[in-house]
């Protein structure tokens, strides 16, 4: 499977909004994120560990105020940005679920999988 676009790199900035996304996922559609953290790009679906509900808090809002851990609007449960794992909060040590991203000629794509696409 080919790499899907998912936005060019000057669209994100570190520590700021995110890129709201698609993927399939076993045939259906999942909404899907993606940020920068440390300069690297981070996508995730977009889906609480807690209760399966989206995390951003305004559309593409995905860090909390200090811009260091990405955040769940409704339960407040805190992520880590580069890998996913839960900080704290009612995601109860499960974390988001990571999806492949590479950044390359000024972009960021989404590799999708036998599982994704």
């Amino acid at each position: 499977m080919a790499a899907r676009l998912i936005c060019f790199s000057r669209d994100l900035l570190d520590g700021g909004p995110g890129v709201r996304f698609t993927v399939k996922h076993y045939g259906a559609e999942a909404p899907a994120f993606v940020v920068r953290f440390q300069g690297r790009a981070f996508a995730y679906y977009n889906r609480c560990a807690h209760v399966p509900i989206e995390l951003d808090w305004q559309p593409n809002e995905f860090f909390d105020d200090s811009k260091l851990y990405l955040i769940c609007a409704t339960h407040g449960a805190l992520y880590s940005p580069a890998d996913g794992r839960c900080l704290g909060g009612r995601c109860n040590g499960r974390g988001l679920t990571p999806l492949p991203v590479e950044e390359r000629d000024g972009a960021i794509y989404f590799i999708p999988s036998e599982q994704t696409s």
